[in-house]
């Protein structure tokens, strides 16, 4: 079985759409008439959440008319933000059938199918024309892809000259093994978590020039301790990630977590330009 459909199989789920809309259900929402603000508790998969997304906006200077490129996306969270907060056009791209599923209906219910797209294919060779997007993002998606020279390759070739490009990773920030399952894999087998001085190498050589970078452990670490005292007092949420990762969420919620207080990992953004 290739990487490619391990990762896949890892993330997906038949009934993944229908335990999203029962939990949507079950926290009172509205199923005909979904809000972006509705989801955000269980669509933004990844470290930083909401506010890690709206600062990857900003930091790639969003703007209406934009042509937005979601590399990874998921059920959608980031791509819904972006067109609806920054009135872009984003097309999503994810490995797992189910999330591609899942995003398109959740657009739909947001009534935003007319601003973002979602389709299913590898980051490895992307369906796309070279020079189509006005900028990139690739959020939480390199732990997966050990080939990472040719992911960066294949965003640089799909980007038009001066397009932005956001990398917002898990990096290796100490040589010690990580403790399994984690969040984006079982086992070490389909983990490639790198380094942020490799990410700068494979980057630059494949076209990129650093506008700015940002190791956001600190503001992440500050933000589970404002969670962990929300659901102190208000009890757990509904709606979260649990609802995508199935049984394990909480062991390998752990996990990261441990890595990320002991300074062995950390979510590292990368703010670039295309030459």
């Amino acid at each position: 079985m290739s990487i490619e459909l391990q990762v896949a199989q890892h993330y997906g789920s038949k009934d993944l759409e229908a335990k999203i809309l029962a939990a949507l259900q079950q926290a009172g929402k509205d199923l005909t008439h979904l809000s972006i603000d509705d989801l955000a508790g269980l669509d933004e998969f990844h470290l930083g959440w909401r506010a890690q997304t709206a600062k990857l906006a900003k930091d790639l200077q969003l703007s209406a008319g934009d042509h937005m490129l979601d590399i990874g996306c998921g059920i959608g969270g980031p791509a819904r933000y972006f067109a609806d907060r920054h009135q872009c056009q984003v097309t999503g791209l994810d490995l797992t059938p189910e999330f591609v599923d899942a995003a398109r209906t959740l657009t739909q219910r947001c009534g935003l199918s007319g601003k973002a797209r979602f389709e299913t294919g590898s980051a490895l060779a992307m369906p796309f024309a070279a020079g189509t997007f006005d900028a990139a993002c690739l959020i939480h998606v390199g732990m997966n892809i050990a080939d990472k020279a040719k992911l960066f390759a294949e965003a640089r070739r799909v980007l038009r000259p001066g397009g932005r490009f956001a990398v917002y990773d898990v990096m290796m920030m100490a040589d010690v093994p990580l403790t399994y399952p984690m969040p984006w894999s079982e086992t070490p087998s389909t983990s490639f978590v790198a380094r942020p001085d490799a990410y700068r190498k494979w980057l630059t050589e494949a076209g990129f020039s650093i506008d700015a970078e940002n190791n956001a452990r600190d503001a992440v670490l500050e933000q589970v301790m404002a969670m962990r005292a929300r659901a102190a007092s208000e009890g757990q949420p509904l709606l979260g990630l649990h609802v995508i990762m199935g049984p394990q969420a909480k062991i390998r919620l752990q996990n990261v977590m441990a890595a990320l207080k002991q300074g062995h990992i950390a979510p590292v953004e990368i703010i670039l330009r295309a030459a």
